[in-house]
């Protein structure tokens, strides 16, 4: 039986802290603020995966009350997120992801992206899809105050 789960996760630019999306170092003048590194697209695919396994969601996975995932690397916890997944029966079939950023551009690096999640989960870089688009300057995104991420993710349960 095949299963479907949608991903969602927002972090708001803060000063002196890495962009890092997609687990690629992007060169920008603020990065996201969040308890691990702030990966907002990877955030949003464990949540997609998470869902499609009707599982818990990364708040309650990976708590940010644990300093365990104080400045966590975000692939890392993908990973471990998709390792539960085949634990549990799951084959991850396909993903892909929006992320909504006015600026920095994320042309450039989705490829790298693309590659970098694909590797964490230990799929294929063609089951891996990234895009970015902007908001053509409308809301929090638009007004350069943070960054969101959507994700879908297709999961065999195995089981018929």
């Amino acid at each position: 039986m095949l299963r479907i789960g949608h991903g969602y996760d927002v972090h708001a630019f803060a000063e002196g802290r890495k962009l890092i999306l997609g687990g690629v170092d992007i060169a920008y003048e603020r990065g996201l603020d969040g308890h691990s590194d702030a990966d907002v697209l990877a955030h949003a695919l464990m949540d997609a995966l998470l869902g499609a396994m009707r599982a818990d969601d990364i708040g309650q996975l990976f708590p940010d009350t644990d300093p365990a995932y104080k400045g966590a690397d975000s692939l890392k916890l993908l990973s471990e997120v998709a390792a539960l997944a085949r634990k549990q029966g799951f084959t991850i079939l396909d993903v892909d992801c929006t992320v909504a950023a006015q600026a920095p551009k994320l042309a450039p690096h989705r490829q790298a992206m693309r590659e970098n999640l694909a590797q964490a989960m230990g799929l294929d870089v063609s089951q891996v899809g990234v895009k970015a688009t902007t908001t053509e300057r409308l809301g929090f995104v638009g007004r350069k105050e943070g960054i969101a991420a959507w994700s879908v993710a297709l999961l065999d349960d195995g089981c018929c």
